[in-house]
C-alpha cells in the first residue's frame, strides 16, 4: 500500500511545488494589484465601448437609520404610508428593485474622476486597516511580553499531538463569530503551535488558515453573517407568499458541516501538507517564538497573573452585556447575538483582553513593566505592518475601482442567468449552482453581496422546482468558502503571506496558494457530496426547515 501512496504523494508534490514556483513568479502584491488595476482600466473601457449591461433584480438595504434621524430632526413628524391601503406601516429591512447595471469605463471622464477624487476615500473606508491595527494592538502586546509563547507551549502540554491540527482548525471555524479575529490571532499562533512540537510551521498556518477561511459560511453558533443572509432570503420571499425563514434555518447542517470539513482540513494537513513541506529544525527547549530559554517559574507566575486578567475583563464584559438594557444589548429588541453593539464591539473585546492579559503577564513574569513598554510593544508591532499597510492601500483601491465599472456584478448576473435557463434535475442544478458561486468567489468574495444579487434571482426558481429556500442557502455556503484561501481579492492574503515569510524568507503568493489549493479541493468535494446526500436522504437543514417545500 506504501508502495502505491508514494509515487501519488511525490507527483501531487511536484505539481504543488510548480504551483509555488509559478505563484512566486508573481510580481510583489503590491504591484500585483497595480498591474490588475490597469488590467480592469482597459478591460472596462473595451467592455463600455462594446455596451455590454445587464439587468436584474437586486435587495437593497432600506436607510432606516437615517430616515428615523431626520424623523426626530423635523419632530417624529414623518410617518411611512401606504396609500393603497390608507393605513401607516413599518419600513422593511430591504427592498427589492429593478435595475440595469451597464459597464462603466474607468478610462472615461467619469471614471478618471472617481479614480482622482475618491482616492483617499477608498483607503479610509478600507475597515480591514482599522480591524487589523486594533486586533494587531493588543495581541502584539501579549506577544512581546511572551504571554503567545506562553499559551502554545500550554497547548501543547495539554492537547495530544494528533489532535493539534484538529483544535487548531475548529477553532478557527469557530473564529467565523468574531469575523476577522481568526486571520489576525489564530493563525500566527497555529505556526507557532506546529513550530513548538517540532512540526513545520506553514503546516499549521494553512490548517489554520483552512479552519477561519474555506469553512467561513457554516459554524456550530449562530453569526452575524447568519442573521444578514436569513433576511436577504426573507426578502426574496416576500414576493411568493411563503413563510419566512428563521436565522437557525440551516443550523443542523452548519454544526455537521463544520466537524467534518474540519476533519477533511486535519487529514489534509497530515496526508498531503506536511509531508510535501518535510521537516522543520527547532532548538528545543528553548522558546520557539524568541529563542531563549524558558523561565518556568516566572511563566507560571505570568500565566496566573494574566488569568487574573482575563476574569476582570470577563467581569466587565459580563456586567456590560447580560442585565437587561445593558449597554452592549440591542437598545430596541434587547438581542445580544444579531446586529448589535456586542457583535460589532467582538474585535476590540478580544484586542482589549489580549492587552490586559498581556500586560497582566509582563507584571508576573517580569518580561514587560510601565507603561513605556507597553506603548514602545504596540509601535514596535505597528512598525512591522508598513509593508502590510502599503499592499492595503492598492487593494481598497482595486477593490473600488472594480466595483464601480460593474465587472463583477455583470459576471455574476451572466453565470446565474446560464444557470436559470439550465433543464436539469434539482440535485444536479443545485450542485451546478454551488459551482457557480465557488466560482465567482475569485472576484466577489463577500459572503453577504453575493447573496444579495442571487437570491432574488434564484429562490423563485428554485421554489418553482419544490426546492425549499433553506436548501438553496444551504448550497450558497458550500460554494461561497473553499475559494476564500485562494482568491486574490482576500484581503488578508498579504498578512499571511507576510506570516510565512517568518518561517520561509522566499515566500510569496505561490507559496500561499501551493498550501492551500489541497484544502480548497478536498473541502469542496466533501463538502459537495455531503450536500448531495443530506439532500438526496431529505434530512431538515435546521429546526422545521425541510429540503421540500
Amino acid at each position: 500500500m506504501s508502495s502505491t501512496a508514494a509515487p501519488k504523494v511525490k507527483e501531487s508534490g511536484r505539481f504543488l511545488d510548480a504551483i509555488e514556483k509559478l505563484g512566486n513568479k508573481v510580481p510583489n502584491p503590491t504591484i500585483m494589484f497595480v498591474y490588475l488595476i490597469a488590467f480592469i482600466a482597459l478591460l472596462s473601457a473595451v467592455l463600455s465601448w462594446i455596451g455590454v449591461s445587464v439587468t436584474d433584480e437586486v435587495i437593497t438595504p432600506v436607510p432606516i437609520e437615517q430616515l428615523e434621524q431626520l424623523n426626530n430632526a423635523l419632530g417624529g413628524t414623518i410617518m411611512p404610508y401606504d396609500t393603497s391601503t390608507g393605513a401607516f406601516v413599518d419600513l422593511p429591512e430591504f427592498t427589492t428593485s429593478e435595475q440595469t447595471f451597464a459597464v462603466r469605463s474607468l478610462l472615461s471622464p467619469d471614471g478618471i474622476e472617481f479614480f482622482f477624487s475618491s482616492f483617499v476615500d477608498n483607503f479610509a473606508g478600507f475597515g480591514v486597516v482599522a480591524v487589523t491595527l486594533v486586533a494587531m494592538a493588543g495581541v502584539g502586546v501579549a506577544e512581546h511580553a511572551g504571554l503567545m509563547g506562553a499559551l502554545i507551549r500550554k497547548i501543547v502540554k495539554v492537547a495530544p499531538r494528533w489532535s493539534l491540527a484538529f483544535i487548531l482548525i475548529f477553532v478557527g471555524v469557530l473564529s467565523s463569530v468574531a469575523s476577522d479575529a481568526g486571520y489576525l490571532i489564530l493563525i500566527p499562533l497555529a505556526a507557532a503551535a506546529f513550530l513548538s512540537v517540532g512540526r513545520h510551521p506553514l503546516a499549521g498556518m494553512a490548517a489554520a488558515f483552512a479552519g477561519v477561511g474555506a469553512i467561513f459560511s457554516v459554524n456550530v453558533l449562530i453569526t452575524p453573517v447568519d442573521s444578514m443572509l436569513t433576511e436577504i432570503t426573507n426578502e426574496a420571499l416576500g414576493s411568493l407568499g411563503l413563510q419566512p425563514l428563521t436565522v437557525t434555518a440551516n443550523l443542523f447542517f452548519a454544526i455537521v458541516s463544520s466537524v467534518l470539513m474540519a476533519l477533511i482540513a486535519v487529514v489534509v494537513t497530515i496526508r498531503i501538507v506536511e509531508p510535501r513541506l518535510g521537516s522543520y529544525e527547532m532548538v528545543e527547549p528553548v522558546d520557539a517564538t524568541t529563542g531563549e530559554a524558558v523561565d518556568e517559574k516566572g511563566e507560571a507566575r505570568g500565566l496566573r497573573f494574566s488569568l487574573w486578567g482575563l476574569l476582570v475583563v470577563a467581569v466587565i464584559v459580563l456586567a456590560l452585556t447580560l442585565p437587561p438594557g445593558a449597554p452592549l444589548r440591542d437598545n430596541e429588541t434587547g438581542e445580544l447575538i444579531g446586529a448589535t453593539p456586542f457583535m460589532a464591539s467582538l474585535i476590540f473585546i478580544i484586542s482589549l483582553g489580549f492587552l490586559v492579559c498581556g500586560v497582566c503577564y509582563g507584571i508576573g513574569a517580569n518580561t514587560m513593566r510601565g507603561g513605556n513598554a507597553v506603548v514602545g510593544a504596540i509601535g514596535k508591532t505597528f512598525g512591522s505592518l508598513g509593508g502590510l499597510l502599503l499592499m492595503f492601500l492598492m487593494i481598497s483601491q482595486f477593490i473600488a475601482l472594480f466595483n464601480w465599472t460593474h465587472l463583477p456584478t455583470v459576471a455574476a448576473v451572466e453565470a446565474a442567468h446560464l444557470l436559470e435557463q439550465a433543464n436539469v434535475p434539482a440535485v444536479v442544478l443545485l450542485v451546478a449552482f454551488v459551482l457557480v458561486i465557488f466560482v465567482l468567489d475569485m472576484i466577489l468574495p463577500g459572503v453577504v453581496p453575493k447573496w444579495a444579487i442571487f437570491a432574488p434571482i434564484f429562490v423563485p426558481i428554485f421554489a418553482a422546482l419544490d426546492v425549499a429556500p433553506q436548501t438553496l442557502l444551504a448550497a450558497y455556503r458550500v460554494g461561497d468558502s473553499p475559494m476564500n484561501v485562494l482568491t486574490p481579492l482576500m484581503v488578508y492574503l498579504p498578512f499571511i503571506v507576510t506570516i510565512a515569510q517568518r518561517y520561509k524568507k522566499d515566500a510569496g503568493i505561490g507559496t500561499i496558494i501551493a498550501l492551500m489549493v489541497p484544502y480548497t479541493v478536498w473541502i469542496l468535494v466533501g463538502w459537495i457530496v455531503l450536500y448531495a446526500g443530506w439532500f438526496l436522504l431529505g434530512i431538515p437543514w435546521g429546526p422545521d426547515s425541510p429540503v421540500s417545500l
